[in-house]
């Protein structure tokens, strides 16, 4: 029993054998739970400043536009450029906008226009921070390893999710949300430090032929690939669909604590934390299979969309919570194996490209997603958001399956993740 154990677990953190690795996954222990108690409180600053979803909606807006208008070329930056250098940049530039954050709420009373224009700038420093951290971390494990790690990667920040939201919550009901923002300002020095430290010389090497790609011309190249490789088009295009209409809550979980629920941060931060737990859950059940499936992925999206759809008519905490577990497993479950799936087919040359269509597609079009979500949520409340939610979900799951033109015994073995 005891000697199972062991190599199960040496299974499931097989990525931290890498010293590059351990360093960035500690320094990403704290930063990643200092940004989830900024979420959760700028989230409840613009309820308190408007008492509006659609507000929060806005917020949303703010938040991932810049991936709609930036996010198709953000990938080439990471093929042109040094990923670590990239990934430091971009982590020096949140930790300055987390610090403005906290000054403008502990001086005095911000105005709901400012905490958006920061949200905005925010989102436009992560547009370039998300492939470029991918793509560093195919350097820090290799090939062989990286789906344990970016199921590790998913793992951090799921359990950060549970312990940001749950120290947030009680911060922000004892203290209010600029405390919160003071915090995360604080846990990037983490991060950036471990960056630096890391020994360049034992990250892999990109094998990156020719010129560096233009910025235009490089992101139609990496259309193309995805035209071009039918699994590629279909993974993306998922993704695009359930992120859109299923996965805004950043919307609706405040809604969901304060209006459904009639309660107040503490109970915002207990929901969150509770998605964070099953998405932690997922992940690390991803990081000890250890390897991508598509069916996992098809598996994923079905058990997303059933979990929101049994969430919409619930009205009591313990069913929520219990609901938004199973929602957390389910999500990283469909993501784990879409991001690993992707970066393991892409060549190294057009990497980062490929991880940029992965963001926009998971991102570009959540501004839209947020407007529909905050709206649904005005017009009949939480139980609508979800219901439309799922039902979107199942819709777009069932068509992906459908267009895999496979013998259905061959289908069968691919849903239970025996195929890759």
């Amino acid at each position: 029993m005891t000697a199972a154990f062991l190599r199960l677990n040496r299974r499931t953190f097989a990525s931290l054998k890498h010293r590059n690795y351990r360093l960035f996954f500690f320094g990403q222990v704290v930063s990643v739970t200092g940004t989830w108690m900024q979420n959760i409180a700028m989230a409840w600053l613009v309820l308190e400043l408007t008492g509006s979803p659609i507000a929060i909606g806005v917020l949303a807006l703010c938040q991932f536009l810049p991936f709609s208008l930036f996010g198709l070329f953000s990938g080439v930056f990471a093929d042109r450029l040094d990923p670590r250098h990239l990934v430091m940049a971009t982590q020096a530039a949140s930790m300055v906008l987390a610090a403005a954050l906290a000054a403008m709420t502990l001086l005095g009373d911000p105005a709901v226009w400012q905490v958006y224009v920061l949200a905005a700038l925010r989102g436009c420093v992560l547009v370039f921070d998300a492939p470029a951290r991918q793509a560093l971390t195919y350097q820090m494990v290799g090939p062989a390893e990286l789906p344990n790690a970016v199921a590790l990667n998913s793992s951090l920040f799921n359990g950060a999710r549970v312990a940001g939201p749950a120290a947030g919550g009680v911060i922000v009901a004892l203290f209010g949300p600029g405390l919160c923002f003071a915090v995360n300002a604080v846990s990037f020095l983490a991060v950036l430090v471990c960056l630096a430290a890391m020994n360049v010389r034992e990250l892999v090497r990109l094998e990156r032929d020719g010129e560096r790609p233009a910025i235009f011309a490089g992101t139609w190249e990496a259309i193309r690939y995805a035209r071009r490789e039918r699994r590629v088009g279909l993974v993306l295009c998922l993704v695009a669909v359930v992120s859109t209409f299923a996965f805004n809550f950043n919307v609706l979980l405040p809604v969901l604590a304060r209006e459904t629920l009639d309660s107040g941060a503490e109970v915002f931060g207990i929901l969150s934390a509770c998605f964070g737990a099953g998405a932690l859950a997922g992940a690390l059940l991803s990081a000890t299979i250890g390897r991508a499936s598509f069916g996992l992925l098809l598996a994923g999206t079905t058990g997303f969309g059933l979990s929101e759809l049994l969430l919409a008519p619930v009205q009591t905490l313990p069913l929520a919570a219990a609901c938004l577990f199973a929602t957390g497993l389910c999500f990283t479950m469909w993501t784990s194996n879409a991001n690993t799936s992707l970066q393991l087919g892409a060549p190294d040359a057009i990497r980062g490209r490929v991880l940029g269509l992965y963001f926009y597609a998971f991102m570009g079009a959540q501004p839209l997603g947020g407007l529909v979500s905050g709206w649904l949520a005005a017009t009949g409340g939480t139980a609508l958001a979800f219901a439309v939610g799922g039902s979107v979900t199942l819709l777009a799951s069932g068509v992906a399956l459908a267009r895999l033109r496979v013998s259905p015994r061959w289908r069968l073995a691919e849903l239970l993740g025996l195929r890759s």
